[in-house]
């Protein structure tokens, strides 16, 4: 029996802000559990859905460092243990993150708490398995201040990155007495980047709480290959592009998958009709015209309707939506948003759902039902990402036989086709270069498809949805690399 920890500060159902969620939520359950013993580490939030948190079961209590409190809670479900940090100094707030700041001592307590916890609960993993900058310190604490307890030698561990962008990063001052990391950690080309300026204080420098994940971990992996070769490259490598390239023989990109129970609109309680591939057209249409009279948009079933499920964000490629929305609205078509985030982007969909009230949705909120049915009613589903390092959304349109329209970076390179009239092959439309008049491109190639070749249009979205993009190819890369460690 193998046994496996992951480590990370969001999982679906308990929390959720993003990808990393369902990641955590879904790839534990995609292994033999005959062969693995996969277990999970989470905050204990108080932002945890309540029918969550009533259900834990405080198994121990602990004092940390200076004195600071630690429980452990734990819950099992669907075979899968948890395990929640407790301490409502950090974690008893209604969101999971705060400011930056606040941020860096709270997960800098969760890492090592983590760690702490391990003899305690009564399990030695063989691996711990951290994701992303939240968890970054574990491998770090690992290797330096935990190395003295035989109970710890010979852990090994990943580092995954979900998105390199976020890196918990501060001054080495402030990094170093949040930490108490022996002086070791923060020379050049470890926490903190070979080329600093010796010009100023140490404690002035910039230190990156992902590097040292980075630098310590035995294995790194990302979620996609197109990313994990993409992040070595300065464009791209937000500042650690060296320490990536210097570790690339131990750097994998590995597509995420999704889960394919929760994500099956044969059986998504969620749609107003549940549909297959062969009955793809009839079920389409008639969560098209559900979806229309829900949101209020005028009900047809012929008018092409796209739709935008995303993080509002630059990343998302929202500029280039900003350049061209009133051109799309002088289409035929609908055009739904659910998603929040920075604010001049949900503002700017609230201006063009009052200026086109007849075509434009924007639900500047999270909803997770609503997404299952943009996902199933839907004809197109638009990820134009500056970048992206897999993206789950396109997966989810791809399984709802909604066809995506992607800028070709990361992930979306990986996971979309692009369409071929010739060959009858491709399960969506992308763009190389990150432009407007690109993205603009696209939708116009995808709108003659849709409204000229309805039956090309039809084996287009059926031949995204006979692919498979759950764990299941994916989950035994994980497993070629947990053998190997």
């Amino acid at each position: 029996m193998k046994r496996i920890l992951f480590v990370a500060s969001e999982c679906v159902p308990f929390v959720k802000t993003g990808g990393l969620a369902d990641v955590v939520g879904s790839l534990p359950k995609a292994f033999d559990p005959e062969e693995y013993d996969i277990r999970v580490m989470l905050p204990n939030y108080f932002a945890i859905k309540e029918e969550y948190r009533c259900n834990t079961e405080c198994i121990y209590y602990f004092q940390l460092d200076d004195r600071k409190y630690v429980g452990i809670n734990r819950l099992i479900k669907d075979g899968i243990t948890y395990y929640f940090i407790d301490n409502m100094q950090y974690f008893d707030g209604l969101v999971p993150y705060y400011d930056l700041f606040k941020d860096l001592e709270r997960f800098a307590f969760f890492s090592k708490a983590c760690l702490s916890a391990l003899p305690l609960i009564g399990f030695r993993p063989d691996i711990i398995h951290c994701h992303d900058w939240q968890a970054s310190l574990v491998p770090v604490f690992l290797n330096t201040q935990f190395q003295g307890n035989p109970f710890y030698r010979g852990i090994r561990t990943i580092m995954t990155i979900h998105n390199l962008r976020f890196q918990g990063t501060w001054n080495v001052g402030h990094i170093r007495h949040i930490t108490n990391l022996p002086e070791e950690c923060f020379q050049p080309g470890r926490l903190v980047s070979p080329f600093q300026n010796t010009s100023i204080r140490k404690d002035d420098w910039n230190c990156s709480m992902l590097r040292g994940g980075i630098v310590y971990s035995d294995y790194v992996t990302t979620v996609s290959y197109t990313y994990a070769q993409e992040i070595q490259t300065t464009n791209y490598g937000e500042g650690l592009d060296d320490i990536l390239r210097f570790r690339k023989d131990r750097l994998w990109g590995i597509i995420n998958g999704i889960d394919y129970t929760e994500w099956n609109p044969q059986t998504d309680r969620n749609l107003a009709k549940n549909y297959t591939v062969r009955g793809i057209k009839g079920g389409k249409r008639a969560n098209k015209v559900a979806l229309q009279k829900e949101l209020g948009l005028a009900e047809n079933p012929d008018v092409m309707t796209i739709g935008l499920v995303s993080r509002l964000t630059d990343q998302k490629g929202l500029d280039l939506v900003d350049k061209i929305m009133d051109r799309l609205c002088q289409m035929d078509i609908n055009m739904i948003i659910l998603g929040t985030g920075a604010r001049n982007y949900e503002d700017m969909f609230r201006y063009y759902q009052n200026k086109y009230p007849a075509k434009v949705s924007a639900n500047i909120r999270y909803s997770d039902a609503l997404a299952h049915r943009i996902y199933g009613g839907c004809d197109a589903l638009l990820v134009p990402s500056a970048f992206e390092p897999c993206g789950l959304t396109q997966l989810i349109a791809l399984r709802y036989g909604t066809v995506p329209i992607v800028h070709e970076t990361g992930g979306l390179k990986d996971t979309v086709k692009p369409y071929n009239q010739y060959e009858q092959t491709g399960t969506g439309f992308s763009f190389y270069g990150y432009s407007d008049w690109e993205l603009m491109d696209r939708i116009n190639h995808a709108y003659w498809v849709y409204n000229e070749t309805p039956d090309q249009w039809m084996k287009l979205c059926q031949r995204g949805m006979k692919e498979d993009w759950s764990w299941k190819s994916s989950s035994q890369i994980y497993k070629q690399l947990y053998d190997r460690l």
